[in-house]
């Protein structure tokens, strides 16, 4: 991905900025910061976080398997311990799901992979992704398409048109045979036959993780698994009949993980705050404003760098981040908005932040789009997921 031109933004000063450069009726704004604390006081948020660090991928890691997890949108859960999960019957679980999603289809229930396709399922373990030795290693179950289905070539129907057969199927599932007229027998093309290898396109993928979950590991015994945090990628439907299978083979639970504007706002400062070599996308904020009859949506998008001088004219903690600096920083970009469009914020609600290291958004999706900071991401989203399930 090209990184972020940044020759086409308007020039930017290069002095050191200061908050109050950015503050526009700040009195009103600090009100609605204020409001807004006081709507989420029950969100037992660390009044400080530590910036996350690039390259905290451990030696074992997979690249390429880290790479397939990038740019690609996840719909985020919290999943409770599975109980008696075991790393080393991988295969065996395999071999389940497969099975259970063969049933659900023929009840009609199961996933959507079209009438000429058959699904297989493939659990795999992704190798360095961890906070501490501490945390389970993460693991990947993927679900591909399988196509069983023997096609007759231009020869076979050609041949059977010959024979006068009003049905050419008829000849394709008959062994080699007489008829009063002539003999015939069953013709195969190198294409038609049987191949070992049938796997087609990644149909969905659900990713199993724990970083840094130490308050979930100590509170449970060693009967059960800690991989709190899940992330999906495809069709819902999917989704819900694998999850069940989860459910009803570990005795676990899976919830949806939604993002409110109060943790999406810290998500904002802290990918701000990450150090990035170089730029492949804008700072993108999208704001819902309430009304009749549908909302209205505001689109803001800033330039990197901008923000991150913005950032850095708040930020006075080296290597952390605090809930006042969040709550400057974002005030700050009120402001900004302010300045360039004489519009107040204070009636909208924050539902999407998108910035060069990831983007997230209310409806409990993500997209991580930078590897060095992926276990920073995860980091924070199995501290939410962790959250929920307690």
């Amino acid at each position: 991905m090209d990184s972020y031109d940044a020759s086409e933004s308007t020039p930017r000063q290069s002095t050191s900025l200061r908050p109050e450069d950015y503050f526009i009726g700040a009195t009103f704004l600090q009100k609605r910061l204020e409001s807004v604390r006081k709507q989420t006081s029950f969100i037992p948020t660390p009044p400080r976080r530590k910036i996350p660090h690039c390259s905290q991928l451990q030696e074992d890691v997979d690249p390429q398997k880290v790479a397939f997890l990038l740019h690609k949108q996840w719909t985020l859960y919290s999943l409770t311990p599975l109980y008696k999960f075991s790393y080393s019957n991988l295969k065996e679980y395999s071999r389940l799901l497969n099975a259970f999603i063969v049933a659900e289809k023929q009840k009609g229930l199961a996933v959507e992979v079209g009438e000429d396709f058959n699904v297989k399922v493939i659990f795999s373990t992704v190798l360095g992704i961890k906070g501490t030795q501490r945390d389970p290693e993460a693991f990947l179950v993927q679900g591909l398409t399988l196509s069983p289905r023997l096609e007759c070539s231009g020869t076979i129907l050609v041949y059977c048109n010959l024979l006068g057969l009003s049905d050419p199927s008829t000849l394709a599932f008959q062994v080699a045979g007489t008829t009063d007229t002539c003999h015939y027998t069953r013709i195969l093309s190198k294409s038609q036959l049987p191949s070992e290898n049938r796997e087609g396109k990644v149909l969905w993928t659900g990713w199993f993780c724990c970083i840094f979950g130490d308050s979930l590991l100590e509170t449970v015994s060693e009967d059960f698994t800690c991989l709190p945090l899940f992330l999906a990628n495809g069709a819902e439907s999917n989704t819900a009949i694998i999850g069940t299978w989860f459910q009803k083979t570990f005795d676990c639970y899976f919830s949806p993980l939604a993002i409110n504007a109060f943790n999406l706002s810290w998500m904002a400062a802290m990918w701000t705050a990450c150090k990035m070599d170089h730029y492949v996308a804008t700072t993108e904020f999208l704001w819902s404003v309430p009304c009749s009859p549908q909302s209205l949506d505001i689109s803001y998008a800033i330039h990197p760098e901008d923000a991150k001088a913005i950032w850095d004219s708040v930020h006075k903690t080296p290597g952390e981040v605090t809930q006042e600096e969040v709550d400057l920083f974002m005030d700050c970009l009120y402001s900004h908005f302010h300045r360039h469009f004489k519009i107040h914020l204070s009636a909208t609600r924050l539902v999407r932040v998108s910035t060069s290291v990831a983007s997230a958004h209310t409806d409990g999706k993500i997209k991580i789009l930078c590897h060095k900071y992926l276990i920073g991401v995860l980091a924070h989203l199995t501290e939410l997921a962790i959250f929920q399930i307690e």
